[in-house]
């Protein structure tokens, strides 16, 4: 096994465990690194407030700092709630002759507002340890905070962004979790170029302590692992959303990150396996299946917690198909990434319904839309004359933007419980069946095949 990358994180202590050292080190050991520490102050908190703090002397945190060096090869470094200008002031020589990148999270205010960062210290965070970052990582307040600019627009955080390059770091990343916006928009900027925005889907959470502590950290792990700046920034933002995806109550206030979300994510791989596989013979013994069939065939779809692409989706490799006989047969096998247009339905129903796990294609011929609404099922609708130029029927692309805007605009999305796709030229006319789990599916599947049987019998 190869040597894993020392990540020294130099920051505050969270007793609950949520931030500062703590979220850093278990950022660093879930994305590959080998976590050091030199703890700068030991904070008193939960979820719900920090009610104390108790710093070490500036003597003490420079020989924890020496020591790590004197000893231990450190690949990347990050910086978090450094508190006082003493300390600020002890680390700083040390830092100025590093030969690792070092990524600084200016850590002012703690989540509940407590303040971590002494007003002396300011100053000496500018002049001190901006010039040491090869990444300065401040949010908005926080950069309003050091540059006096009142962000309230683009053009703001570019104002903000050019003053911060002047105070000496190599490149600012200006963080946007906390704009008014859908999507969150993280911008990178270094002298001489052309600001980079770094985007990913807003997530609605209130576990959101620590998220700077996470992100600075998993940063500096990629830096470590020598992963180019621009990598290391977009990777690390795909862990962070897949945490805060993640992420469940721990106390009375706002919870933290879940930082084990990607091994959480990754060992369910073969429950989710197993258990298509067992509703895909399920499905070929039910009586009535082959008359749902469209021309097409169809598929069935299972994701993962947390399911963000189509490799977190996991379908039959070939189908699921109906002879001439009457059959309806599994085509192929259970595999991640099998089912690209069913997968892209679900996907996109679990950015506003991340309840639902998993999907069924039907035809909507033999009176399923019937039975849908004899079964009390809410549908959404697809419009295909409201598809903008640039959306191409490939890949699920289309199913991803249409089932979004389906779901965006019904009047009750979390009652929906079917997709429907009238189709069009060259279109067969599609429902996509939507549960929580394989179970509540299969059960789905048997009310509109009794429905259309009762209707029938009529």
């Amino acid at each position: 096994m190869n040597k894993l990358p020392c990540v020294l994180t130099i920051a505050g202590s969270d007793s609950g465990g949520g931030a500062g050292i703590q979220a850093d080190l278990k950022a660093i050991t879930m994305l590959g690194g080998y976590g050091a520490s030199v703890i700068t102050a030991l904070t008193a908190q939960n979820t719900k407030a920090v009610t104390g703090i108790h710093a070490p002397s500036a003597k003490f945190v420079a020989q924890q700092l020496r020591t790590v060096l004197d000893d231990i090869e450190v690949s990347a470094a990050k910086t978090g709630m450094l508190f006082s200008a003493s300390i600020i002031k002890a680390l700083a020589p040390i830092l100025s002759h590093k030969k690792f990148p070092l990524v600084v999270d200016p850590v002012c205010v703690a989540t509940s507002g407590a303040k971590l960062l002494k007003d002396d210290a300011v100053e000496a965070m500018v002049q001190l340890i901006f010039p040491c970052a090869d990444l300065l990582t401040p949010n908005i307040p926080e950069a309003e905070l050091f540059t006096g600019v009142k962000i309230q627009d683009r053009d703001d955080v570019f104002k903000a962004a050019r003053i911060l390059l002047e105070m000496g770091p190599k490149a600012v990343l200006i963080k946007g979790g906390h704009s008014d916006s859908f999507a969150v928009t993280d911008w990178y900027f270094t002298k001489g170029a052309d600001p980079i925005p770094f985007m990913q889907q807003r997530v609605d959470t209130n576990c959101t302590h620590g998220t700077g502590c996470t992100l600075s950290a998993a940063i500096a792990t990629g830096l470590g692992q020598g992963i180019e700046m621009g990598a290391a920034i977009m990777r690390a933002q795909e862990y962070l959303n897949l945490a805060l995806r993640a992420g469940y109550p721990l106390g009375e206030g706002g919870g933290p990150p879940n930082h084990l979300a990607p091994l959480l994510k990754e060992r369910e791989r073969g429950a989710v396996l197993a258990e298509l596989d067992r509703f895909g013979r399920r499905l070929v013994g039910m009586s009535g299946v082959k008359a749902l069939l469209p021309r097409v065939g169809i598929n069935v779809a299972a994701s993962l917690p947390w399911a963000a692409e189509l490799d977190d989706v996991a379908g039959f490799s070939g189908g699921i198909i109906g002879t001439r006989r009457g059959d309806v047969l599994l085509a192929g096998y259970p595999e991640f990434g099998a089912s690209v247009y069913t997968a892209s339905t679900l996907l996109a129903v679990k950015r506003l319904r991340p309840d639902i796990g998993c999907a069924l294609t039907l035809g909507l011929g033999a009176g399923v839309k019937q039975a849908l609404e004899m079964a009390g099922f809410e549908i959404a609708w697809v419009d295909r004359d409201r598809r903008p130029e640039y959306i191409i029927d490939e890949d699920g692309r289309f199913e991803e933007w249409a089932v979004f805007e389906a779901l965006r605009d019904h009047s009750a999305p979390e009652t929906v419980r079917a997709i429907g796709d009238p189709g069009g030229v060259g279109r067969e006319s599609l429902v996509r069946l939507l549960a929580k789990d394989m179970s509540s599916l299969q059960a789905a599947l048997c009310r509109i095949l009794d429905c259309i049987h009762a209707d029938n019998d009529v």
